[in-house]
């Protein structure tokens, strides 16, 4: 797929008809979402050409990007994001709070389990990891912070979809539809409904063989899931803890957080804080 036509799946029916609104700011935003979708980097013509562009308008909006912190030139001036709009997203404040407010909880569960662990949200058509714990150990496998997965091949992602509200769950998939232009899986439902039934999901990892994800979710103060915690485990030979007892302390972990940004696990009050031990 070419990047005019991917940058043009990325807009709505309205964003279409208003895309000339504000024709300095569409140049702009057309030039961070293709580079996006370019790990590598591009240089000021393929950006051009890819954009039906030309190099002086580019260029343009090149300086004030690169002036502003968001791209940098890489080798071979090409142009590639940078770590800008990752960092103001996690100083947003209602993300700022959550993040503070898991890493301990986080710490303390790779402490407890010899396990990395990882907190990720939905973000669009994917989920994205906000913060993330390696294992205390010489050995291990962990996600990388800041990475994304495709929705559909997360575990973290069908936990936070079976526990959002039913309104919640139909703009997700409303958004994954018109990001990605696929239909969702026909046995979507059935999954979630299931996921929701056990409170979490454990089960081979979609990317990597050998290792099991078990995840569960972190609630809002509206009893729907806004992120979701998870263990990438790994069988050690000389393992203290099995899957069940990670199952138990993570399922333990998830609440403190919830409980701790004031949310409310279905089926508990509000404020019901997990006991220390």
């Amino acid at each position: 797929m070419s990047a005019r036509k991917t940058l043009k799946s990325l807009r709505g029916p309205s964003e279409e008809k208003n895309s000339y609104a504000t024709p300095a700011l569409e140049k702009g935003l057309d030039v961070i979402e293709l580079l996006a979708h370019r790990s590598g980097g591009l240089t000021k013509s393929e950006i051009s050409r890819e954009l039906n562009r030309t190099v002086s308008e580019i260029f343009r909006m090149l300086l004030c990007l690169e002036r502003r912190g968001y791209i940098a030139q890489t080798e071979g001036e090409r142009y590639a994001l940078t770590l800008k709009l990752f960092k103001l997203v996690q100083e947003h404040p209602p993300t700022e709070r959550l993040i503070a407010e898991a890493l301990p909880v986080m710490h303390q569960l790779a402490q407890e389990t010899l396990q990395s662990c990882h907190m990720g949200i939905i973000d669009g058509a994917q989920v994205t990891i906000l913060a993330q714990v390696n294992a205390p150990s010489s050995t291990g496998f962990y996600v990388k912070l800041g990475s994304s997965v495709e929705l559909m091949e997360a575990t973290t992602g069908y936990v936070i979809l079976a526990h959002q509200d039913d309104e919640h769950r139909a703009r997700t998939l409303a958004e994954w539809k018109r990001l990605t232009g696929e239909e969702v899986p026909a046995d979507l439902a059935a999954h979630l409904a299931r996921v929701k039934r056990q409170g979490y999901e454990s089960r081979p990892s979609y990317k990597v063989r050998g290792v099991t994800n078990i995840s569960y979710p972190i609630f809002d103060e509206r009893g729907s899931a806004i992120g979701a915690l998870t263990v990438p485990f790994i069988q050690h030979i000389d393992a203290s803890a099995s899957a069940a007892e990670v199952s138990t302390s993570l399922k333990k972990a998830a609440a403190e957080i919830s409980a701790a940004i004031g949310g409310k696990t279905p089926g508990k009050p509000k404020g019901d804080r997990p006991s220390a031990k």
